[in-house]
């Protein structure tokens, strides 16, 4: 039930708002305050969907309200209302985040039109929180041994920057979830995360997945379509093992990452782009370097700064943590109850060879888990934990 807080010194027009609401949808619950400081308190204290707010009201006007309302929660949408010599003042309060204003007295239809365009866009904004929880849980780094503390630090002061970042380690070692991590945590976490593992795409489509192509560039081009770096525009691209990227493409990457625009394959037309690169490999790129199969130039314009993920042999002090972490997001996605592991059993695991990483010890956890007993243990380690 949208909940809508009225802040109004005329209670005339508080009565009507509130009356025009209800007529509108029964389902709103209207709230009135009389002036901005009984808003103000009224809103830090309650939850509501939207505010519509005068502008000159005693004790605090609009504006002073709206400040320090987007200080608290800044979701909340405020629809502000002028008169005619406030329409200048409403134009500020736009600026300072007001989702929109109307005049007095009110148009009555733009009322209505500009509330469900508000509360449309609280629904969004909430579904989008809930939905970047739900993406940090599933990219969340597990350990506290000093190798992966070292990886956090980097990330936080990398991440508010537009530098980009060249992330190495081995396979399966959660490159993936440090590319995740400097883009949520950067200002572009608002814009795309676009990922392009460049392994999995022949070396004859590349150029097409990164820079798009116009209709006809090769037979199997029968309409225009947008590239990786366009669907990128704003956010994050994510190069997954560059290090397996044709020369040909790595030349296109870097006239993009030179002049931050892409043409499509066919097409001679230049599109601007705005896009914060990641990439990631688990190859040694000087070593392809020196063999002519990647490019110098390319490799100092990505590694601006160098990420290295320790592999799970070289930080088994997290182990513990990972098979507890593991063990409760397969129960939870399986319905099931979570099953404990002894300290044996545990130790025996710190004791593996996890030439897989941490990918490997997930798929351990798993099996022990559907084979093993109500409480795992080293004999169940020692019967479906072997490779």
């Amino acid at each position: 039930m949208p909940k809508i807080l009225i802040i109004e010194d005329e209670a005339s027009i508080r009565r009507v708002l509130s009356k025009i609401l209800k007529e509108e949808n029964p389902n709103y619950e209207t709230t009135e305050a009389e002036d901005g400081k009984q808003g103000l308190e009224l809103f830090s204290n309650e939850d509501f969907d939207l505010v519509i707010c005068d502008i000159k009201m005693p004790k605090m006007d609009g504006v002073e309200l709206l400040e320090s309302a987007k200080k608290i929660k800044p979701e909340v949408p405020f629809l502000m209302i002028s008169g005619h010599g406030d329409i200048k003042t409403a134009v500020q309060t736009m600026r300072m985040g007001a989702f929109d204003y109307i005049s007095k007295p009110p148009d009555l239809n733009r009322l209505l039109h500009v509330v469900r365009n508000a509360l449309d866009k609280k629904i969004l904004l909430t579904e989008n929180t809930i939905l970047k929880k739900k993406v940090s849980k599933n990219f969340e780094m597990i350990g506290s041994s000093s190798a992966m503390q070292h990886v956090k630090e980097l990330i936080e002061k990398v991440s508010s920057t537009d530098a980009r970042v060249l992330i190495t380690g081995e396979n399966g070692s959660g490159k993936e979830l440090v590319a995740h991590w400097l883009h949520q945590k950067s200002s572009r976490s608002e814009g795309p995360f676009i990922e392009v593992n460049c392994a999995a795409i022949p070396s004859e489509l590349i150029e097409s997945e990164l820079f798009g192509h116009v209709k006809g560039a090769f037979t199997s081009a029968v309409k225009d379509r947008a590239g990786k770096f366009e669907a990128a525009n704003g956010g994050t691209l994510f190069l997954d093992e560059i290090g397996d990227m044709s020369l040909s493409a790595q030349a296109k990457v870097l006239r993009a990452l030179q002049e931050n625009k892409v043409s499509r394959v066919g097409s001679e037309k230049d599109i601007k782009v705005d896009v914060r690169i990641i990439a990631a490999t688990n190859k040694n790129l000087k070593k392809e370097i020196e063999e002519n199969k990647f490019r110098e130039d390319l490799y100092h314009r990505l590694a601006v700064i160098l990420i290295q993920v320790p592999s799970l042999n070289d930080r088994r002090e997290d182990i513990p943590d990972l098979i507890s972490f593991f063990a409760s997001k397969i129960a939870e996605e399986q319905g099931n109850a979570n099953k404990k592991f002894t300290d044996n059993a545990i130790k025996l695991l710190q004791e593996y060879d996890w030439t897989g990483n941490v990918r490997e010890l997930r798929n351990v956890v798993e099996r022990l888990i559907i084979l093993g007993g109500d409480i795992v243990d080293e004999n169940d380690v020692s019967l479906f934990a072997s490779k």
